[in-house]
């Protein structure tokens, strides 16, 4: 950040963590506790938690009533990146998102590659806005969601941060919504 970000006020975001997995629960779920204690040190607020499993009618109904929820500005999902049959969090949210955010897979795979180089693959971390609700479909494991939060979500989920951010474009998102317009997916 730059002297001009310090004058900036922070503007806390409700943000609600999804965990995707057919085995965690509350007393185990590491990744979730991950992004929990990371955006509540950041300042911002947990709006909501939830783990539902890896089946894209549970996944898509939570994260459809959670872009409904006015209160919700965020949305962030641990699990089901991978390859295996069970994996199936990209498939559940990508036909939903209106505005893919194909920059945030570049940049957490340039990321994860400087900590486990070429095994970053094996991940389809993806991201993307669902009426006027950021989400992000991070991997399962803690170190990745460290990753994503430490290197991109930190510093895009904080309005002080130069030369732009998520936030300052949050009120934003819904124009074609107000607008009466339709997005053709």
């Amino acid at each position: 950040m730059n002297d001009t970000a310090l004058e900036r006020p922070f503007i806390p975001l409700a943000i609600a963590v999804l965990t995707v997995s057919d085995t965690r629960t509350v007393e185990d779920d590491r990744s979730g506790d991950t992004l929990v204690g990371r955006l509540e040190t950041a300042g911002h607020r947990l709006a909501a938690r939830a783990i539902v499993p890896d089946e894209v009618p549970a996944i898509r109904l939570r994260v459809e009533a959670w872009t409904r929820d006015p209160d919700i500005d965020v949305i962030l999902t641990t699990g089901g990146t991978g390859f295996t049959g069970r994996d199936v969090t990209p498939e559940a949210i990508e036909p939903l998102f209106e505005k893919r955010m194909d920059g945030f897979s570049v940049v957490f795979h340039k990321i994860s590659y400087e900590k486990i180089g070429t095994s970053t693959l094996q991940s389809r971390a993806t991201a993307g806005v669902i009426r006027a609700t950021y989400v992000f479909v991070l991997p399962g494991s803690p170190g990745a969601c460290k990753d994503a939060w430490d290197g991109i979500l930190d510093a895009q989920l904080d309005y002080r941060h130069r030369p732009c951010n998520f936030v300052e474009i949050l009120p934003r998102l819904d124009e074609h919504l107000r607008r009466g317009a339709t997005i053709s997916v």
